[in-house]
């Protein structure tokens, strides 16, 4: 079925006179806007807003695809996804486009596969229930299909969402998942196809990419090897952010290795509400002498709790609930062991700043030249003999209380 052939023969496409621009391959056109039934049209599974979405349904229902035989029961799958990826931003487009209608045309392909506007479908979906004057989505209609033009696609998806006028507002951990199914695992794109198509600095764009390895490596080792939706719902965003600065601060592969498989543990059991704020503590760790005795302590914890997880295939949230974040005694053990490497850490870095003080005020001296002296006047002289009268003193007194 095509859109534009057999949709405006058989009516259920009308033309419109408006017109929307949007860029493709680097050059800017307007596409006419049509006016299409919604019963010809269906969402995109590929949409990054509901990739963790689309991985819980996939593993609570064994299956590889979500089948698209009959379009009616799935886009009513699809679109329970997108009401739960933000209910409120749902409300509130439903709202307006009850006031004042569909403002803001979307794209989709010729096939019917939605682009762009699945939040915009869905609400017209809703309101259509009780008026047939909502019946229609307003949208430009691209003469492609996601099987010959996957990657111009995608490129085109995410111009659209990262563009001035679209905010980019779904969850972070979906955007990871984007990342890593398009650059890693499919390889559909690189890089630097991302940054071309997002305006994202390559050194953003690695980033990320080195954040969705560690989510993916993260979910391997609790087997539950890419139940993406595991991580959305531990809210693991900002605690992997903190991860990746502490494994910058780690010298040796083993202590890498270990200090993922430690702060992994600690994803898993939750023993602190905040866990961002938590995992930020091991960081004064991490570059401190102390950091081998932790990772002992923390590897013993670890061997304790993984040794717990059900085979690939059964790890839930509920499991991890009920089996793991329900013991508070090894929550207490780990949050105690970490507790007693920060402050071994802090007061050694107390214990330091006086020393790291006074070389880094001996390297600024090192840079006066003396020679600019005889080009002073005497009110510049006498301020500067001032300075370093307080400067003997306060060095005569730190002599005076080292004699012990």
């Amino acid at each position: 079925m095509n859109l534009l052939k057999e949709g405006i023969e058989k009516s259920f496409v009308i033309k419109t006179s408006e017109s929307r621009k949007i860029t493709i391959d680097g050059h800017t056109e307007a596409y006419p806007v049509y006016k299409v039934n919604l019963d010809y049209l269906f969402y995109n599974d590929q949409n990054d807003r509901i990739a963790t979405w689309i991985s819980q349904y996939k593993a609570d229902n064994s299956i590889m695809k979500i089948d698209i035989i009959n379009l009616q029961q799935y886009n009513s799958i699809i679109q329970d996804f997108i009401v739960k990826s933000n209910p409120d931003q749902i409300k509130k487009t439903q709202t307006n486009i009850e006031l004042v209608d569909q403002r803001e045309p979307g794209v989709v392909l010729a096939d019917g596969r939605i682009i762009d506007g699945n939040r915009r479908f869905t609400c017209l979906r809703n309101l259509a229930k009780e008026n047939q004057r909502f019946n229609f989505f307003e949208t430009i209609i691209l003469e492609k299909n996601l099987e010959n033009n996957a990657k111009q696609i995608k490129m085109l998806e995410l111009m659209i969402q990262h563009g001035e006028e679209s905010k980019v507002d779904y969850n972070p951990i979906d955007r990871l998942v984007g990342v890593y199914n398009d650059i890693v695992e499919n390889q559909l794109l690189t890089a630097k196809d991302y940054v071309k198509c997002t305006n994202v600095l390559e050194n953003e764009i690695n980033k990320q990419i080195e954040l969705a390895k560690l989510l993916v490596e993260f979910l391997e080792i609790i087997n539950a090897p890419k139940q993406f939706h595991i991580a959305r719902d531990l809210d693991l965003y900002g605690p992997l952010v903190e991860l990746q600065g502490i494994l910058k601060k780690i010298k040796t592969k083993n202590e890498k290795e270990e200090i993922k498989c430690a702060v992994f543990t600690n994803f898993l059991m939750k023993p602190h509400n905040d866990m961002t704020r938590f995992i930020r503590k091991i960081k004064s760790v991490a570059s401190s002498e102390f950091l081998p005795d932790f990772l002992e302590e923390q590897m013993v914890i670890a061997e304790k709790v993984l040794e717990k997880l059900p085979d690939v295939g059964q790890v839930t949230r509920k499991v991890i609930n009920d089996v793991f974040r329900s013991d508070e005694d090894t929550k207490a053990e780990l949050e105690r062991s970490l507790d007693k490497a920060e402050m071994k850490a802090k007061a050694r870095e107390t214990r330091n700043r006086p020393l790291q003080t006074l070389e880094k005020v001996s390297d600024i001296l090192e840079t006066i030249d003396i020679n600019i002296f005889t080009k002073l006047n005497e009110e510049q002289i006498s301020s500067i003999l001032s300075q370093v009268d307080k400067l003997e003193e306060k060095l005569n007194a730190i002599k005076e209380s080292t004699n012990v």
